[in-house]
């Protein structure tokens, strides 16, 4: 059995390179469930297993941008409903490509008031996400 002559003999890798300890506090119950999952594995094995494994499953992260304002942001979703700004974008395409599209001025005040509510959707959108600058 080897013999360590100071607490930081422990940490020393081959090379002279250190290890960098983590310490981890638990409760008798916690502990317990980690050796029971750890199935026979050092639990510092099977932890840094856990954390650093690339072919076990991720877990979802939380979004670095949570909504600020949620009821705005529902009326930001009734207000896309409402404009079917989808449908009729598609209908100008096919219009366009069928030659069928005549810009008259009528039709161009339609498409810049068409531009001008997404813009307004676009910066209620960033907003209620907590992204206006």
């Amino acid at each position: 059995m080897r013999r360590f002559r100071n607490s930081t003999d422990l940490c020393l890798l081959k090379g002279g390179v250190y290890a960098s300890p983590f310490c981890l506090r638990l409760t008798p119950e916690e502990r317990a469930t980690l050796e029971r999952e750890a199935a026979g594995l050092p639990l510092g094995e099977y932890i840094r297993k856990q954390v650093f494994d690339e072919n076990r499953l991720r877990r979802r992260t939380r979004n670095k941008h949570p909504v600020k304002d949620h009821k705005l942001l529902s009326q930001l979703l009734g207000e896309l409903g409402r404009l079917r700004l989808a449908n009729n974008l598609n209908q100008l395409a096919k219009a366009a490509n069928y030659g069928l599209l005549n810009l008259t001025p009528e039709i161009k005040t339609s498409l810049l008031n068409a531009c001008a509510d997404i813009r307004h959707i676009r910066e209620a959108l960033m907003k209620s996400l907590g992204l206006d600058r």
